[in-house]
């Protein structure tokens, strides 16, 4: 049969497959992946060590199907080997996620793998964060259901995600949960319909049961509750949220301090937010008491990110320009903090002598976090709790301080620019994500601007420093980005550590990235190396090694 004969086959086959399921509405298939790549060098001057496999690949494809009311999933997984830098605990090619939905207008169902949140997450969040290796999906059975107009509940039990070695393996601990939530203006329309109030109330309670509890010296509870209740109010531009949550005895070993090694004090978070905002105006305060709040589904020691039931927030503003991300970025402390957070973002309006012909946009955003106050017991033999805290009680002991500025103008239809000031003061002797671990002063500027140059071109500058006495010294970064048309960009940067203490590390970290787009495809090419620091998403960070060499990325929807 030659090719012609073939070509016209195969074309009558995928027509009338095409027509088949046009007729007949076999559903609809839809997913996406994405491909990570990297090859190695070894660079010994910033400790980039050459793996023995010398490559790395980080894959994934999920593919859905719906039809009507049902729907159904797979995700596979590939990591041959993991990234370095990525958790150890992912490994190897296989299914890593699979699920069956059934739902209507009043009832929900999920069978196999979902991912589930209450409220803030405090009590209970599910969820992945690829780019840090978190992955804690939880594996049995949920369910929604609506019994009325804004009254809305759920309930789950399952096993949660823990390792993924040629295929998912589940941790042996068991989570059940349930979650109610009351919307008043909805439930209860002919009383609030004309009212400028909107009123939300909530309720959740999660238990744990597991029996991994491998040490002699305690008698652990096999099971473990946490409850807590909720609030959101709206009043016009005005708006308030509300959560308290707590954690009942849960004895988890700490190797770095003995006062909170397999201590039986029940655990306690409170997050607060008041918020105002109105046309060109915007106010937001948050505040959070988080004590004893590590919450897993195991009492056995496991790596930080495994097995977490809950999520603690961090109270500060999640930055993105390289230096102010990745030095000295903010992990939630999980034994406990007194947190607070600001924001006000200004609108100088346009066409002022101020403002300018676009107008001018100020935010400002302040935080802090310091260790609770606590009065610590005489019963690590009998009782063991520990300690004692009051709510928003702490200490001077400062973990973070951050205050930064932006200033965002758009000067004509071609050029916009941004600048930035970050003062940071930062603890590393409590977080440990630096070099050095102490108390760290430091301050960041940031020039970026946009320039059009015409509708199918665009250039990007963007320069920082960071100046300190502390850790590894100053730093300056220096990138340019070049746009051509709508499918190609071409960027080159260097981070530079010209104030290390240390001459033989005054190193130039030089990096240059090819990117091209294509609707939903996307390929990008980054050669050169990339210094050691920490990466961090809602105060859960990772470290990320030092690396020298190629790597390469696709992602893509269909």
């Amino acid at each position: 049969m030659n090719f012609t004969k073939i070509l016209s086959l195969s074309l009558s086959l995928f027509f009338s497959v095409m027509s088949f399921s046009q007729e007949t509405d076999l559903g609809a298939v839809s997913g996406n992946f994405q491909i990570i790549s990297q090859y190695y060098n070894s660079d010994t001057l910033i400790n980039a060590i050459l793996p023995d496999h010398k490559m790395g690949l980080n894959s994934f494809a999920n593919v859905n199907y719906n039809k009507g009311n049902f729907s159904a999933g797979i995700r596979y997984e590939s990591y041959l080997n993991p990234i370095e830098g990525y958790p150890t605990s992912f490994n190897g090619t296989g299914l890593g996620y699979r699920y069956a939905n059934w739902k209507n207008k009043s009832l929900d169902v999920t069978i196999g793998n979902f991912y589930e949140q209450y409220g803030s997450g405090l009590i209970l969040r599910a969820y992945e964060e690829r780019n840090l290796g978190i992955d804690n999906a939880l594996d049995g059975v949920k369910i929604k259901y609506t019994p009325y107009q804004g009254v809305y509940l759920k309930a789950f039990a399952g096993k949660q995600r823990y390792i993924f070695q040629d295929g998912l393996t589940n941790g042996t601990g068991i989570i059940r949960g349930f979650d109610g939530e009351i919307n008043l203006n909805e439930l209860l329309d002919s009383v609030f319909s004309n009212s400028k109030l909107r009123i939300t109330i909530g309720g959740s309670f999660v238990s744990k049961f597991n029996e991994d509890n491998l040490t002699p010296n305690f008698v652990l509870p096999k099971n473990v509750g946490s409850y807590g209740g909720r609030i959101g109010l709206r009043y016009g531009k005005l708006r308030f949220s509300g959560e308290y949550i707590v954690k009942e005895n849960d004895p988890y070993p700490d190797s770095q301090d003995d006062r909170f090694n397999y201590i039986y004090k029940n655990g306690e978070g409170i997050l607060l937010n008041l918020g105002y905002s109105t046309k060109g105006f915007a106010i937001d305060f948050s505040a959070k008491h988080n004590d004893n709040m590590l919450w897993r589904s195991t009492n056995v020691a496991v790596g930080p990110t495994d097995l977490l039931v809950g999520f603690v927030p961090t109270l500060t503003k999640q930055h993105t320009y390289s230096l102010a991300s990745t030095l000295y970025p903010y992990a939630t402390n999980a034994r406990g903090e007194i947190a607070f957070q600001s924001d006000v973002i200004y609108r100088i309006p346009k066409k002022t002598k101020i403002g300018g012909k676009y107008g001018t946009v100020i935010s400002l955003n302040y935080a802090t976090a310091f260790a609770p106050k606590r009065e610590y017991l005489n019963d690590m033999t009998t009782t063991r709790k520990g300690y004692k805290t009051i709510p928003f009680s702490f200490t001077d002991s400062l973990f973070l301080q951050d205050f930064n500025v932006e200033i965002k103008r758009k000067f004509n239809k071609k050029l916009k620019a941004s600048v930035n000031y970050f003062n940071f003061v930062f603890d590393d002797r409590a977080i440990l994500v630096a070099k050095v671990h102490e108390l760290i002063y430091a301050q960041i500027f940031v020039l970026d601007i946009t320039q059009k140059i015409d509708k199918k071109h665009s250039i990007r500058y963007e320069a920082q420093h960071l100046s300190t006495k502390q850790d590894q010294g100053n730093w300056a970064f220096g990138q340019i980005e070049y746009t051509f048309g709508s499918h190609w960009s071409f960027a080159i940067l260097d981070q530079f550590n010209y104030g290390n203490k240390q001459e033989t590390l005054r190193l130039h970290y030089l990096l240059g990235n090819i990117g091209y787009v294509s609707g939903p495809h996307r390929f990008s090419f980054q050669y050169g190396r990339q210094r050691a620091g920490i990466f961090c998403v809602g105060g859960v960070c990772r470290a990320v090694p030092a690396s020298n060499g190629l790597t390469f990325t696709v992602t893509s929807s269909f």
